[in-house]
């Protein structure tokens, strides 16, 4: 069982510097409220459109291709919101870097489930900001503990997605190709980011965080399903 090195004292200099502290509020307002832009094309099938495909589902399995994009959606919010968290807290630059890389890899499934919710005519979470603020403090609470332990919170975190995403590639109607692409394409991602922060030098997290992370996750699935 891994363990944790103890908490920063209070009275520490905060993490960080103001040019960080910004950097973390502004990513914070372009995931919420401005449009997100992938550096990679949609994974859709080429022979038709996404609102193509989108027409030819029945109500029924519009309803649950929207509801279930609507919860990948705030996946990718509060991947934005825990590598941001993340990134302020290392003081390793190179690590840093990582997890801007990561977090533009992210970005990408941001603007491909969006895309999503729009040819399906649905919308995202109504709770977005609460999803990114609970993210933002997981990811910052992850870092304090170092940067193998935060390493480690973003593999438990990537293999959970990846398993989520892999239920829903199984529930998705059979016909909606352009959701199944793009959940296929997200989960191989969130794959690999799992492996490479293996690599970075992750340390396991303990059963019983993975089990709280396990529950947190629930909640949210549970509740974006709907609002």
């Amino acid at each position: 069982m891994a363990s944790f090195p103890p908490l920063p004292r209070i009275g520490m200099p905060p993490l960080g510097g103001a040019d960080a502290l910004l950097g973390a509020a502004d990513a914070a307002l372009r995931t919420l409220f401005a449009p997100s832009h992938a550096s990679r094309a949609c994974p859709t099938l080429p022979e038709r459109t996404a609102d193509e495909e989108a027409t030819a589902l029945s109500v029924p399995d519009k309803a649950l291709a929207g509801a279930l994009m609507r919860v990948n959606h705030v996946g990718e919010v509060c991947a934005q919101a825990l590598y941001s968290a993340q990134a302020l807290a290392t003081r390793d630059p190179a690590l840093r870097a990582h997890y801007a890389e990561a977090a533009r890899e992210e970005t990408d499934h941001l603007a491909w489930t969006q895309q999503r919710l729009d040819a399906l005519g649905a919308r995202p979470s109504l709770l977005n900001p609460l999803w990114y603020a609970g993210a933002f403090g997981m990811g910052l609470l992850a870092g304090r503990f170092g940067d193998k332990v935060s390493l480690g919170f973003v593999v438990e975190t990537e293999t959970q997605v990846e398993a989520h995403l892999a239920s829903h590639l199984e529930r998705l109607p059979d016909n909606d190709h352009a959701s199944r692409a793009v959940v296929a394409q997200m989960k191989d991602d969130e794959a690999r980011h799992a492996q490479e922060a293996r690599d970075a030098g992750a340390v396991p997290m303990p059963p019983p965080v993975k089990s709280l992370m396990r529950a947190a996750a629930k909640v949210m699935t549970t509740v974006a399903h709907r609002l």
